[in-house]
């Protein structure tokens, strides 16, 4: 029996992969624990992440983890609980002495700090994610190319 970690699950294909590797080497049953929650919405915040569509947990429910687990080959998969997360990481924060308050964790509950970006902006950004597939030099499809410009002389970050 094999138990695999991973920081977290976005398509699925390299878990699948992983899996298929540990039973060919004689796995009996795969388990497979994500650090993170299960990852249902995209980050429109500059990472050039996948659409909705191809995130693995946008496809299932809470309760449909066993059908995840089968898509990726797993035997059961288990993922970190949001709560826990944001518990944990603010409570390191504050022993550490830090003022944070709250985390952006929009790709998890899909809860976005910016008030423009709903199901209409998402689809938008889906469509020209598809259309501009290949084209690895730029992520203008995010929102940090489409907020105000930077002030003069300064640069965008990439």
């Amino acid at each position: 029996n094999v138990l695999l970690v991973d920081d977290s699950i976005v398509r699925g294909t390299t878990s699948s992969q992983i899996i298929n590797m540990a039973r060919e080497a004689g796995a009996k049953r795969v388990y497979m624990a994500s650090a993170a929650p299960p990852v249902r919405y995209p980050n429109v915040y500059g990472i050039d992440m996948p659409t909705s569509a191809e995130l693995l947990a946008s496809r299932y429910s809470d309760e449909q983890m066993d059908e995840m687990a089968r898509e990726i080959g797993a035997d059961r998969i288990f993922y970190q609980e949001l709560d826990d997360l944001r518990a944990s990481i603010l409570e390191e924060a504050a022993a550490q002495g830090s003022s944070i308050r709250g985390l952006d964790c929009s790709c998890f509950d899909g809860k976005y700090v910016t008030e423009h970006v709903g199901a209409a902006y998402l689809q938008s950004l889906a469509q020209e994610r598809k259309a501009n597939r290949g084209d690895s030099d730029t992520n203008a499809c995010h929102l940090l190319y489409k907020l105000d410009p930077a002030p003069a002389g300064a640069e965008r970050a990439r």
